[in-house]
This record gives structure tokens, C-alpha cells and sequence, in this order.
């Protein structure tokens, strides 16, 4: 009588790596790795924005034209929708029990992400190219 080998493995080989999202630590690693590079960015947005407190829209549409700050913004879009994104991720593996609310719950959340982060990229780079 063979059996297979899954179950020759002990309940801890089953488990050893795995998460409750069933992804092991890599989300646990792009989430933090994505909070750290939010550090700088978020500094120099504050900073820039208090250079421009007192400017019009055509001081804004200047500063935001400049390909170093166009592209600084961008990061930080990109990089602040997708740490928060992985955040509420988080939270609906760890708190929605049902496996089709959780799935509809993760595919909401993630194309709602990405329908703002798409958007907010678009309208800089309208504002930056002038259009």
C-alpha cells in the first residue's frame, strides 16, 4: 500500500512559510520595503509643496513640467497606491472570511487601486506635458 507524500509530511512542513494569504513573507517584505522608500519621497513633497504655498496654477503647472519633479511625483504615486493597496490587502485576508467575499473584496480594491493610481499618473503627466 503506497501512500502519497503529502501525507508523510507533518502538519508543521505543511504550514512552515506560509501566511494566511498563503504567500509567505514576500508581501510582508514589498510592504516594507515600499514604507521605506515613502520616507524620502513624502519629504521632498512636503518640502516642495511649502516652496509653493503661495503659487498660482501656472507656478504649479511649472513646477510639476520639470522632468525631475514630474518623475518624482509619479514615483511616489505609484509607490503610495500600491503600500496602501498591499496594507488593505492585508487586512481582507486577516479579516473577511468567506472565500467569495474576500476574492470580490480583493479584485474591488485592486482594480479601484488602479483605476486612481492610473489616473493620478495621467494627470500629471498631462499637467507635465503641457496638454
Amino acid at each position: 500500500m503506497l501512500r502519497d507524500k503529502a501525507h508523510m509530511r507533518t502538519p508543521l512542513s505543511h504550514v512552515r512559510g506560509l501566511g494566511s494569504a498563503k504567500e509567505g513573507t514576500s508581501l510582508w517584505w514589498v510592504q516594507r520595503l515600499t514604507a521605506v522608500a515613502l520616507v524620502p519621497l513624502f519629504l521632498w513633497f512636503v518640502a516642495s509643496v511649502l516652496t509653493l504655498t503661495t503659487g498660482d496654477y501656472e507656478s504649479w503647472r511649472a513646477w510639476i513640467g520639470e522632468f525631475g519633479n514630474s518623475l518624482l511625483l509619479i514615483l511616489l504615486i505609484v509607490v503610495l497606491y500600491h503600500h496602501a493597496q498591499l496594507g488593505l490587502q492585508v487586512i481582507i485576508e486577516d479579516y473577511v472570511h468567506g472565500e467569495a467575499a474576500k476574492t470580490s473584496s480583493l479584485i474591488v480594491l485592486k482594480l479601484a487601486y488602479l483605476f486612481c493610481g492610473v489616473g493620478s499618473v495621467l494627470s500629471v503627466l498631462k499637467l507635465s506635458l503641457g496638454s
